[in-house]
């Protein structure tokens, strides 16, 4: 006996529906795989990040370090100025005592003038 269209249809039915199982299991397989690779890879961007941010951390500190040693200098060679100013202010007294104190009491004179007046 030959198979009938209805037996043929059944057949080929029965032989998409294995083809589709199989499909179904194929894409499950492949789901889990690349679920798999992207943990991994996930793990792998999320070490590098802590690395990079570590080493940032420390770069920063190094420069926060760098960055209170250079602010010892400035104050070291501001303090070098002034020291050099008052000295040359002293030779100055000392080469011309009298103009010296002239400037000084016409000085306070100008201030004790500005103070009054304010007052008024």
């Amino acid at each position: 006996m030959s198979p009938t269209a209805s037996d043929n249809m059944k057949s080929s039915l029965s032989e998409t529906g294995a083809h589709l199982k199989n499909a179904a299991s194929a894409a499950g397989d492949a789901i889990r795989n690349v679920s798999a690779a992207a943990g991994d890879e996930f793990k792998l961007g999320k070490a590098g990040v802590k690395s990079e941010l570590a080493d940032g951390a420390l770069s920063g500190i190094a420069a926060a370090e760098a960055g209170g040693e250079a602010a010892r200098e400035q104050v070291d060679a501001l303090m070098d100025k002034g020291r050099d100013l008052i000295e040359s202010a002293a030779d100055l007294i000392r080469e011309r005592p009298l103009a010296s104190f002239g400037v000084a009491f016409a000085t306070g004179w100008i201030i004790a003038k500005l103070a009054r007046g304010s007052d008024n």
